[in-house]
């Protein structure tokens, strides 16, 4: 009995060292930044107080830091540490004073790597290396490439990894070429078989529903050229169909069009270079469109799987969601949310393209796949944390808000300035979504029942 309490014991104290080092880490690396190096990370503190290193200790930090090096204001850095020190005291933040000290360091890359628009960290020589070994074994250790992919993919790996992160190709690389092959194989019968057939041969429903992608196709992403494409709204048609025709538990609901864009940009991506304002779909063969079509098919299949009543009738799922959210921003940021409450604003007015399109229409598209390095990262735990996202990525405006009546209240939630947003914006609303998650996430009685 003893011997199994020392285990415990042991068992305890490695966790305990494992994350008390991740947080150590965090914490030199703030301190990197305040002596003037450029690696803002995940836990912002003021320059104006001193870092102690024993009394930010948090159990529950689990996932990988981001960076960019595009620096960090001091109005940001303060808020944040507002955030972390009003969540400490309130959340029991633990403390540790014999925290142990990690030897790794990390240095800004910025010199020695050329940047990507997606920022430094998805580029730094060091982590394309990480990335590189976590993907050359026979066996990917899943958990290790979520935790790189959180903080963003290099975007030549990102085809690769987004693949794996979904389940879509198997972990073990020896299976993965004849995996992709047959899958893409059974994605081509099935469009032979439900889509190139003649209307005679469809249901009612069925005419009506490809009838209403064909609608929304022509919609997608309005802003960027490439989408105006016919031959690029044929093959997101396909998709689209093929799987409303697969999963007839919700068939084809407004909004899923959006979803498969990130997923055809990226697969594209392993055979277009350049900017996507320059693609163009003519230069592609069959094979290879198809290809990239079977990918989306199977990813978006993958995705939709872990929140399938997301777009079943009434969307059960999302409406859940929403509730959590303004139970949140209410705990939060009560201002807000009673500024929004008197205003008779209700957040399913706004909150529920956000959740049925995952912000896709709210950011400039250019930033949407980092956006989702971070959502695939989350695996099953997605839907969960959608709703921290989504309440930093509104509690960004909360001094604005508090200015607004309501009808100035829904058209500024549903045209949203982020159009001059860059990765430096989503890092920081992915940062604070993170701190809120580990302040929150184990007191889940913050959400009312």
């Amino acid at each position: 009995m003893k011997n199994n309490d020392n285990n415990n014991n042991n068992s305890k104290d490695t966790t305990i060292g494992i994350l008390d080092s991740r947080f150590n880490q965090t914490l030199r690396n703030v301190q990197g930044l305040l002596k003037g190096r450029s690696i803002p990370g995940k836990v912002l503190l003021s320059p104006r107080d001193p870092i102690d290193n024993s009394s930010l200790f948090s159990p529950t930090y689990q996932r990988s830091l981001s960076y960019s090096d595009t620096g960090t204001s001091n109005h940001t850095i303060e808020t944040v540490e507002e955030e972390v020190q009003s969540g400490g005291k309130s959340f029991g933040i633990m403390s540790d004073n014999k925290s142990k000290t990690s030897t790794s360091h990390v240095e800004n890359p910025s010199e020695e790597v050329r940047k990507t628009s997606m920022g430094a960290r998805a580029t730094d020589s060091a982590r394309v290396m990480k990335f590189t070994k976590a993907l050359s074994g026979t066996m990917v250790i899943l958990d290790k490439l979520r935790e790189l992919a959180w903080s963003g993919v290099p975007d030549y790996m990102r085809p690769t990894v987004w693949r794996v992160l979904l389940g879509y190709a198997p972990t073990n690389s020896d299976r993965r070429e004849g995996v992709l092959r047959r899958k893409r194989l059974e994605y081509l019968d099935c469009v032979s078989q439900y889509y190139d057939i003649p209307d005679t041969e469809r249901s009612d429903d069925e005419i009506s529903m490809l009838r209403q992608i064909g609608v929304d196709c022509p919609r997608t992403v309005p802003d960027v050229s490439f989408f105006q494409q016919p031959q690029v709204q044929k093959s997101l048609e396909r998709i689209l169909y093929a799987w409303a025709i697969r999963h007839p538990a919700s068939g084809y609901v407004q909004g899923i069009n959006d979803l498969v864009t990130p997923f055809f940009v990226v697969f594209l991506s392993e055979y277009l270079e350049g900017s996507i304002d320059n693609w163009t779909m003519s230069d592609l063969s069959s094979d290879k469109i198809s290809n990239v079509e079977a990918d989306c098919y199977w990813c978006l299949s993958k995705l939709l799987d872990g929140m399938q009543d997301h777009y079943t009738f009434a969307q059960p799922g999302i409406q859940r969601l929403v509730f959590k959210l303004k139970e949140l921003v209410r705990r939060i940021d009560d201002p807000v949310s009673s500024h929004m409450e008197n205003q008779g604003l209700e957040f399913l007015q706004f909150a529920f393209r956000w959740f049925n399109c995952l912000l896709i229409r709210e950011i400039p598209f250019q930033l949407v796949t980092r956006l989702w390095d971070t959502y695939l990262a989350e695996g099953d735990a997605l839907p969960d944390f959608l709703v921290y996202i989504f309440a930093s990525f509104l509690l960004t405006w909360s001094d604005e808000i508090q200015k607004l009546d309501f009808q100035e209240l829904v058209m500024f939630l549903q045209h949203l300035p982020t159009q001059n947003w860059t990765h430096q914006e989503l890092e920081m609303v992915l940062s604070r979504a993170f701190m809120w998650h580990s302040m929150f996430n184990n007191s889940p009685s913050h959400f009312a029942t």
